[in-house]
């Protein structure tokens, strides 16, 4: 029984001596970045606790401000660091600012500890900051002068972006635009330029001797020999009668050509037949003599030389288109 009324006063040492070790062994500190800024500008302002790594703390929070003139923007943002294997820090830091100037103090913060013996709590120092007014007026001077306006900022690519893209497509369309009017300016002058075409035997007998200058057939080229024959009497046709013969079969060309008035005459037979005989070659492999291949170009020379335009007929038609362009 004495033994237990000995052991009391020795545990009531321990727990005060535990509680004396672990205060000293928790530290609160809180500063600003700086202690002076401008109106405006943004200063860090960080807490610092330094705890045995086996307790639990109540940290202080700020939401809105710090004081009724230090306004917060962003935070808390926490960070711990481990200073040994019994200690650790724990860092609390703030984005802050004021629009009021003067000299403002921060009461000290503090962190809490619950437990058995209730609740403890360890402060800091207190804060000062102050904020001045940026100069407005040269120094010594008695003259006033008004308030500066606000600086403009700098404009970003997401402001000239729309601007730079409307320009773009307005000069596109005003580009279009001219392009456009020009392009029917110039038809409209072409139309009403007169044309006058060579007359169309005068072509059929250009290709007819540069075809017959190429001697295909003699080459053993046939096949491309009566592809170019009929290509430059079906050109003729259509230049002459006004028959779209590259599009038409020989059948169809024969009967479109009837349409316009030709009459089924000699000249109608040695058309046929040459047309006839180059479908032969062209699509049932037909293999004529020289002496058919002469006779082709024969005809073809011939149906041309009798069918064109007489000089007479060509200066008539010449006169009109002239007199019809100076009537526009």
């Amino acid at each position: 029984m004495n033994l237990r009324k000995a052991a009391y006063p020795v545990f009531f040492f321990f727990l005060l001596f535990h509680a004396g070790l672990m205060g000293q062994d928790v530290s609160v500190t809180a500063a600003f970045d700086s202690t002076r800024i401008l109106i405006g500008d943004q200063i860090g302002f960080t807490i610092n606790i330094e705890q045995p790594a086996g307790i639990s703390l109540a940290l202080p929070v700020f939401r809105d401000s710090l004081t009724r003139k230090i306004e917060v923007i962003a935070g808390p943002d926490f960070d711990t660091i481990s200073l040994g294997t019994e200690k650790i820090r724990i860092t609390e830091k703030y984005l802050v600012t004021s629009f009021d100037s003067g000299y403002h103090r921060v009461d000290p913060v503090y962190a809490e500890h619950a437990g058995a013996e209730g609740i403890k709590r360890y402060y800091s120092d207190y804060s000062f900051l102050e904020v001045a007014r940026a100069a407005l007026t040269p120094p010594d001077s008695a003259e006033i002068f008004d308030i500066t306006g606000p600086y403009k900022a700098p404009l970003t690519a997401g402001e000239v972006m729309p601007w730079a893209l409307l320009a773009l497509v307005t000069g596109l369309l005003v580009w279009l635009i001219i392009k456009l009017a020009r392009g029917l300016k110039k038809e409209k002058k072409e139309e009403d330029k007169p044309v006058v075409k060579e007359p169309a035997h005068v072509i059929a007998f250009r290709e007819l001797e540069l075809l017959r200058d190429e001697q295909l057939w003699q080459k053993g080229e046939t096949k491309r020999y009566y592809t170019r024959l009929t290509e430059i009497i079906r050109q003729y046709l259509e230049n002459r009668y006004g028959v779209n013969s590259l599009e038409l079969t020989t059948s169809e060309t024969l009967e479109a050509l009837l349409k316009t008035g030709f009459k089924k005459n000699e000249l109608y037979k040695r058309l046929r037949s040459v047309l006839n005989q180059a479908d032969l070659v062209k699509f049932a492999k037909y293999k004529p003599d020289p002496v058919e291949n002469d006779t082709a170009f024969n005809e073809s020379w011939d149906f041309v030389d009798a069918t064109r335009i007489m000089h007479q007929e060509l200066s008539e038609a010449n006169d009109n288109i002239n007199e019809g362009g100076k009537k526009a």
